[in-house]
């Protein structure tokens, strides 16, 4: 294989297509989803991973989004399914919208209200889209609608119906003229033989190797909230299971790993078919899927601190989160006690205070309480799960932030607003803020370094740890990734997990 050293950028668009095309070429998995290549003697456009003989370097035109490829008249391949791609993950703004995008953000709002949540004009939303993407907003929403209902064809029974609304069509009259129209050809055309779907839809998303699956698992595992999520055994097989409730809709998932074909497999209650599009968007953060390790481990492995680690266990993901207010009450519910004790109250508090459903697990009975439902209780009936007063104040606190829409990322603010926003909840310091912003928020460059954990992993004399202030020194060349750095060190404290 021709190896590439991953460009942080490129002189002009000459030495961009140069080394493109040797990633093609080399079908390096690096670049899934980074680009897209149009192939001018087909009209078809490819992932850097397709199958196909590579084509002459003169037949290809390399755009980075697959909405620019459909743009200029390609239709997508049918062998290498561009829709099953990971996102290029860019810490920039127009990524950040594209990935709201992706989630559904314009199939029940228009641009404006986007826009007003972005925190810009639409006009500027439009033009900050165009400079990166080489199309508009609606451009894109309508390749991303296409794609996702040519993957529920391909992967699902869902009725044609189902399928044009879950993707976000007003009307199957549109969505079959559009599907023609960009495409040549009627949706029902390619319908694949899928597997029946006795207990659920089953759907694939990918990833880019490698994947620490079982690490991600380990993580999961110990913080899982009882009656809320598990991770289960079943046929040999880990998987992570839990309840689901969003827009209105309620049932359960499940995730498991296909290593051979780097991919996930999702399956989901019948039930949330409607909201299948912002589903996957929260379960791609979940398992990070968008994470490029290659060139995190690359940055992070020159630090002789993280090395032996990350060669221990590639593929380190930031494991996310579902709700954003789940987690932030979970993080309430972390300080000052152990990670054991932490996972004993959240079940407590689930229990008591979530709403019954019926799932196909044993270990998964209920929802999150809403942040109305806690805003509504007093502090004592907050505090009889086990847990201080102050602590069961913390959690009003953010319930009833959650209820102004605190919770909500806003792409407008940098990360150091972000954290200092979250800081006015009473109850909320710099470690908690840190870990909702690392987990939930999906901060790269989180780093909670007031973490006891992360200061005695770094430490390099046995039963020492830095302060805070130490280990932010330490830790400042590890950006813009401390947040995968802080995975590393807390993965080398559990080398039996490794």
């Amino acid at each position: 294989m021709d190896t590439l050293a991953f460009p942080s950028h490129f002189q002009d668009d000459a030495e961009r297509d140069h080394y493109y095309y040797r990633a093609l070429s080399a079908k390096d998995s690096r670049f899934d989803g980074v680009f897209f290549t149009g192939v001018s003697t087909t009209g078809i456009y490819c992932r850097p991973i397709c199958s196909v003989r590579t084509p002459r370097a003169s037949s290809c035109t390399f755009y980075n989004s697959a909405a620019a490829a459909e743009a200029a008249g390609f239709r997508p391949c049918l062998r290498c399914r561009p829709e099953l791609a990971p996102y290029a993950l860019q810490q920039n703004l127009a990524y950040a919208v594209w990935q709201r995008i992706a989630a559904g953000a314009l199939n029940e709002d228009g641009i404006e209200s986007l826009a007003e949540q972005v925190g810009l004009s639409s006009r500027q939303l439009r033009r900050v889209l165009l400079q990166q993407f080489g199309v508009t907003p609606v451009e894109l929403a309508q390749t991303q609608r296409l794609l996702f209902a040519k993957k529920l064809l391909q992967e699902t029974h869902l009725p044609m119906t189902e399928v044009a609304y879950a993707a976000g069509f007003g009307s199957v009259r549109r969505f079959n003229a559009l599907f023609a129209e960009r495409y040549k050809m009627a949706p029902g055309s390619i319908r694949r033989s899928a597997a029946e779907e006795s207990d659920g839809l089953v759907l694939r998303l990918a990833y880019r190797p490698p994947f620490a699956w079982d690490a991600l698992l380990a993580y999961l595992r110990g913080r899982a909230m009882p009656g809320l999520e598990a991770v289960i055994e079943q046929d040999g097989q880990a998987s992570y299971v839990r309840s689901v409730q969003l827009e209105g809709k309620t049932g359960w998932l499940q995730i498991s790993h296909l290593p051979d074909k780097q991919q996930i497999a999702l399956q989901v209650a019948p039930s949330l078919s409607s909201v299948l599009m912002p589903l996957i968007a929260k379960v791609r953060q979940l398992c990070d899927l968008e994470a490029n390790p290659v060139v995190i481990q690359s940055h992070l492995a020159t630090d002789s601190l993280l090395a032996a680690q990350i060669e221990r266990t590639p593929g380190l993901r930031v494991p996310g989160a579902f709700h954003v207010f789940e987690l932030a009450i979970r993080a309430v519910l972390g300080q000052q006690v152990s990670v054991a004790g932490a996972t004993t109250v959240s079940g407590r508090l689930v229990q008591r205070f979530g709403e019954p459903v019926s799932t196909p697990f044993a270990a998964i009975g209920f929802h999150f309480p809403s942040p109305a439902r806690l805003a509504a209780l007093s502090v004592e009936e907050i505090a009889q799960i086990g847990v201080p007063r102050t602590r069961a104040a913390t959690i009003q606190n953010v319930a009833r932030f959650a209820l102004d829409g605190g919770l909500q990322r806003q792409l407008r603010l940098s990360f150091d607003e972000v954290v200092t926003e979250l800081k006015t909840i009473g109850g909320i310091g710099e470690w908690t803020a840190q870990y909702i912003a690392l987990r939930a928020l999906r901060y790269p460059d989180a780093f909670p370094a007031g973490d006891l954990a992360l200061q005695k992993a770094a430490a390099i004399a046995p039963a020492t740890r830095l302060t805070e202030k130490q280990l932010l020194l330490r830790a400042a060349p590890w950006s813009p990734w401390r947040a995968y750095a802080a995975l590393v060190l807390w993965q080398s404290l559990n080398k039996e997990q490794a």
